[in-house]
């Protein structure tokens, strides 16, 4: 049995193999905005589309793999009660973060185990980050020294980089906030006999 990692997070990746895991990459292959369209229209709240965006991702790979287990996550920023996505450009990134200043909101980090096409497990976590008051200029600044880097960040900032400048108060857990909840995924692993116990 291969444990198999359905997504091209280089972070995930790194989470998963720092933690001593043997696994095997195979992105899916999900059109994310053609499975929320239809949940948004019909209101579903952020955390249940990174639920749903986690579980389509791994029954996609797990399908095409027998046997195999096949972890899948998403992870959904919800802002004033909008879903933000990543910014597609660095103006987009700043309004954003102009946005965010002095306020807060939520990182909705889902992660699903999926057997055969069958999600065998599912975790959802929250995070709530709220940012210090930024001035235009500072954001200025960090978006020319954090470069292009962001745009791949929902927030567009990387906690683990320079992106912790931003920030006033986190409550909530650190792998949540890089996209995928560590503990309990290594907890169902070791339940289901993957690492040792």
């Amino acid at each position: 049995m291969t444990l198999v990692l359905a997504s091209g997070s280089r972070i995930r990746a790194d989470l998963l193999k720092n933690a001593g895991l043997e696994i095997e990459v195979d992105p899916a292959d999900v059109d994310e905005r053609a499975v929320e369209a239809p949940l948004l229209e019909a209101g579903f709240p952020p955390e249940d589309l990174a639920g749903v965006l986690a579980e389509a991702k791994a029954h996609d790979v797990s399908a095409r793999r027998s046997g195999d287990l096949v972890i899948g996550a998403d992870q959904i920023l919800a802002f004033e009660g909008e879903r933000r996505t990543k910014p597609e450009d660095m103006q987009t990134a700043r309004r954003q973060l102009l946005a965010f200043s002095g306020k807060t909101h939520e990182l909705h980090s889902a992660v699903v185990i999926s057997r055969n096409g069958e999600a065998i497990w599912r975790h959802l976590s929250t995070a709530r980050l709220t940012m210090r008051r930024l001035t235009p200029e500072f954001i200025g600044h960090y978006l020319a020294d954090a470069g292009n880097d962001v745009l791949s960040s929902v927030g567009a900032y990387q906690l683990e980089g320079r992106g912790v400048q931003l920030f006033e108060k986190i409550d909530g857990d650190y792998f949540t906030i890089l996209g995928l909840p560590m503990l309990p995924l290594l907890d169902e692993l070791r339940r289901l006999g993957v690492i040792e116990t």
